[in-house]
């Protein structure tokens, strides 16, 4: 009776409310779950402190699965049951309302939780993590980890040196690299099977051993590296590293060898790497042209030319047929070299056709990217192979080689490559003027007055430049306006205008047309050697220098360049500079005589005459018709007290100019100075014989 009342008494009846309420009861709160009451609750109290209220275990019944005493659920009963404080069982119905299911432990709380204690779902008023569990550096899968990672770097580094041009370093880590490996390698089989050595990494560290060795030219120790790889049947497609072998072996000249591991490239390769065993098939035919068998070169480069026609095949074909003088194989080479495919973007996709900015921004972009780069690249190698085959096969595939010209050209125009017939035309007349032939090489070259601008001014350039090696310097300078006229902006139409302006003396005139082409093509060593030239006849010695110098910046061993760099430091009285210059000099030629006999003259103005003697002695060994040498070594040899010596130098001289009677005196004086009276008296009368009117043979 105390437990119905008590559950009375904690009921409370909602009060009547509109049915269209939407928003009713939200409010209510069934003191039942009020869990803050829990301490005052003497039926919960109770039940806590001892087992009233405990459900007894259920015992498992046999046979029967059916348990004895119903049990309440929240569908269809007629009775709910209360727990041991007056609370609703989880699932029954009280009021018409089915309590909620609740979880075994709420959120957000736990079993430590202290009464008004906050909300921490997430636990983080307990602290920062604990730190991590520090690695164990001395255990070997560390070591063999870090040793592993480090054998990485050296291989990079490797490699790294090498594309700067440090090829010693490279080798020296790569060496290191190897010696780590194979410690690597020993660590792992200690500590695990040798199935899980890293083969990967043995290969990359053996590859870049052997190409390092192969850099450093010690092909042997390569090859032994090479054959390491290749014997290794744990490496897959290692069979393709034979290309490289036979690449060792060509650079060797091992001819036969680099043909068989060629083949044996390509034999291992599948047909479905087309590109790869194109190239293999194009050293096999350079191979082949080394060793004198164009037949089989011929063949292989056919191959290539049917399946994937390249400029290099094609070239090398054409050299093959011009090597066993077939003709007409020559001419359909040649046809077939025209009709390879180069693959660019034409010239017209880098003009704008509007004035749209953003289009201008985009062209302007793209028309000095490296794709750019890479298509003038590859049209400057085709003309270049072009223009090379015709030279080459023009004068012997037709009974002339003007005939064979001719041929080239009508070929070249009706290809895509029209520009070159101009230039074949350009160097039909320059092969006149190799030939001797100068009036031919002139009426070709007129040929070009009434055509485009550019070609104008490339043939007029030419005639500029002809007629001013043959001294007519008015038709030079008539023919250079031309250039100038038709292509302002030729570099070599304007230095050849300004030679002309030189040679008329109009030095300060000349220096402005050199200035005007350098301005046009800085790299235009021509007008800057030319403008040195000028400052030094205008006696501006410190500007000609700088020109020499800049040009030396450029043009490392040139013998001109560093002629002139020591003349102009012997005209400015620093015959030390000079001296050093001229040592430069004589390193890139060392059988110069007249180089020699200027250090000579240098060393003796010095009063270094054992210098200067060893000097004039080259000289006169290289070039002993050089008067000036020939009486410095005599006068040399007289002062040193050795007019035997002397002799023959002055007897040189008088076979030189034998009209000069002096030579032949001083022949006579060193016989009488070396006490031979009769031969010198005999030498005398010689003299008198051949020169009666000669008054110094009287004053003798």
């Amino acid at each position: 009776m105390y437990f119905k009342v008590q559950m009375m008494q904690n009921v409370h009846l909602a009060p009547e409310t509109d049915e269209d309420d939407l928003y009713s009861g939200y409010n209510d709160y069934n003191p039942t779950y009020d869990t803050e009451e829990l301490e005052n609750d003497t039926a919960f109290q109770e039940a806590v402190r001892t087992s009233h209220g405990r459900r007894p275990p259920i015992t498992a019944k046999i046979p029967s699965t059916a348990v004895t005493r119903p049990v309440a659920t929240g569908y269809g009963s007629k009775t709910s049951l209360a727990s041991s404080m007056g609370r609703p069982m989880t699932g029954a119905i009280q009021d018409g309302v089915t309590r909620p299911m609740t979880a075994v432990r709420a959120a957000g709380f736990t079993k430590a939780a202290v009464r008004g204690s906050a909300f921490d779902p997430l636990g983080q008023s307990r602290g920062p993590a604990p730190p991590l569990e520090a690695k164990n550096e001395d255990s070997p899968e560390e070591k063999i980890r870090q040793l592993e990672k480090k054998v990485n770097e050296l291989v990079e580094e490797s490699c790294i040196a090498n594309s700067c041009g440090d090829l010693k370093l490279a080798l020296e880590k790569a060496k290191d690299a190897g010696r780590k490996e194979r410690i690597l390698v020993r660590q792992r089989e200690q500590v695990t099977t040798p199935e899980n050595i890293n083969l990967d990494l043995t290969y990359s560290v053996l590859f870049n051993l052997a190409s390092q060795y192969s850099a450093n030219e010690m092909y042997a120790e390569a090859l032994n590296t090479y054959q390491v790889i290749v014997k290794n049947k744990m490496f897959s497609n290692a069979g393709r590293l034979k290309v490289n072998m036979g690449n060792i072996y060509l650079k060797q000249r091992n001819y036969s060898k680099a043909i068989k591991f060629y083949r044996m490239a390509l034999d291992q390769i599948p047909s479905v790497h087309k590109e790869m065993r194109i190239k293999i098939m194009q050293n096999i035919g350079v191979t082949f042209i080394k060793t004198g068998q164009y037949s089989d070169a011929i063949n292989s480069f056919e191959h290539i030319m049917s399946l994937a026609p390249n400029l290099k095949a094609g070239f090398n074909l054409i050299l093959s047929y011009f090597a066993v003088g077939d003709r007409d194989k020559m001419k359909k080479a040649f046809q077939k070299l025209i009709a390879v495919p180069l693959e660019i973007d034409e010239d017209d996709k880098y003009i704008s056709p509007s004035d749209d900015p953003h289009t201008n921004l985009v062209i302007e972009a793209i028309k000095n990217d490296h794709l750019r780069q890479m298509e003038r690249e590859r049209k400057a190698m085709a003309e270049k192979y072009i223009m090379t085959a015709a030279k080459l096969i023009a004068p012997v595939i037709e009974t002339s080689f003007a005939v064979g010209y001719d041929w080239c050209v009508e070929v070249v125009k009706a290809s895509q490559y029209v520009e070159l017939a101009n230039d074949l035309e350009i160097n039909k007349a320059i092969t006149y003027l190799r030939q001797k032939d100068f009036n031919q090489a002139v009426e070709t070259l007129k040929m070009f007055e009434k055509k485009d601008s550019r070609v104008k001014s490339a043939a007029a350039t030419n005639l500029s430049f002809l007629y001013y090696l043959e001294n007519e310097f008015a038709q030079a300078s008539s023919y250079a306006d031309l250039a100038v006229n038709s292509d302002r902006y030729n570099p070599s139409a304007l230095t050849n205008k300004g030679n002309t302006v030189f040679a008329n003396g109009d030095y300060e005139k000349a220096a402005e047309f050199y200035k005007e082409a350098l301005r046009n093509d800085s790299s235009c060593t021509e007008a800057l050697y030319n403008i040195g030239l000028t400052y030094k006849r205008l006696n501006r010695l410190d500007e000609a220098l700088d020109c020499f110098l800049k040009l030396h910046a450029i043009l490392r061993n040139s013998a001109q360049v560093l002629y002139q760099i020591a003349n102009v430091y012997e005209l400015m009285e620093d015959p030390n500079q000079a001296i050093e210059w001229l040592m430069q000099l004589i390193s890139v030629v060392p059988t110069d005589s007249r180089a020699l006999s200027k250090l000579g003259e240098l060393y003796d103005s010095e009063g270094d005459k054992s210098q200067a003697f060893q000097y004039y002695y080259e000289s006169y060994r290289y070039f002993p018709s050089n008067i000036e040498v020939i009486e410095w070594l005599g006068a040399y040899y007289i002062d040193t007290q050795f007019c035997e010596k002397a002799i023959q130098y002055f007897e040189r001289a008088s076979l030189i100019q034998p009209s000069q009677v002096k030579w032949q005196l001083m022949v006579a004086s060193c016989f009488r100075r070396s006490g031979n009276y009769q031969k010198a008296l005999d030498t005398y009368k010689d003299i008198h014989r051949k020169f009666p009117e000669n008054v110094e043979l009287g004053l003798m």
